[in-house]
């Protein structure tokens, strides 16, 4: 029997990656702020990933379970369309803390559970660490810290002989696209320094998405 832990398992793809594992017989330790009842191979867990202590408790009922994990999978993360003149204190160093401190928390507290062979995925993003867009820059900030850690980590570990790979996922159907749309709109009201500006940009955003990002267009989840 072989384990994997995924995190961010219940959003769209973490949760179609911890289906996959389960259908190939692993045993997939879901982890996630929120989770769904318990599936067949899955052992759905609830973890803060900015909170330390979550996390060690996440693993205390992993490790009473197994003494090795094949892989850790990671999807957790968060999006925040913002402005790095306007954002509040508290939102800057949330997204950090998930988007980084979180990944960063999980690997050092299940290190022990990883052997010669056992391999670390790092989804980051595609497009966000290369051009960030108004307003997106947070996001991409932390993207970008992540990508850097993941490769880092990738040449420690090595050493170790633990495999550290990087995926930068292209366009895939999830809740995303709302999410985005939503975070905008909330920007767009809340603004003082950009409110003309953002009204222009929701108005490019809205034509883009309208033209570009049809349904058709969209890969499948299987």
């Amino acid at each position: 029997m072989k384990y994997v832990l995924i995190t961010g398992a219940y959003g769209g793809m973490g949760y179609q990656t911890v289906k996959l594992f389960a259908s190939k017989g692993f045993t997939v330790f879901a982890l996630d702020k929120k989770v769904l009842e318990k599936e067949p191979n899955v052992v759905p867990i609830i973890v803060d990933f900015t909170d330390g202590q979550s996390i060690q408790n996440a693993f205390q009922q992993v490790k009473s379970l197994t003494d090795e994990l094949f892989a850790i999978v990671h999807f957790a993360g968060i999006y925040t369309l913002d402005s790095l003149v306007e954002i509040a204190d508290e939102d800057f160093e949330k997204v950090f803390k998930i988007n980084l401190y979180g990944a960063f928390c999980v690997n050092k507290t299940f290190m022990p559970l990883l052997k010669s062979g056992s391999r670390i995925i790092m989804t980051t993003s595609e497009l966000a660490p290369l051009d960030p867009l108004p307003f997106t820059g947070l996001y991409a900030i932390s993207k970008s810290a992540l990508d850097k850690y993941a490769y880092s980590l990738k040449m420690e570990l090595q050493l170790l002989g633990i495999f550290v790979s990087v995926i930068r996922a292209g366009a895939v159907s999830t809740g995303m696209l709302k999410v985005s749309t939503d975070a905008l709109d909330r920007f767009c009201e809340k603004t003082t320094t950009y409110k003309c500006n953002a009204e222009k940009f929701k108005q490019i955003v809205n034509g883009v998405e309208s033209k570009s990002v049809r349904p058709e267009k969209l890969p499948k989840k299987h």
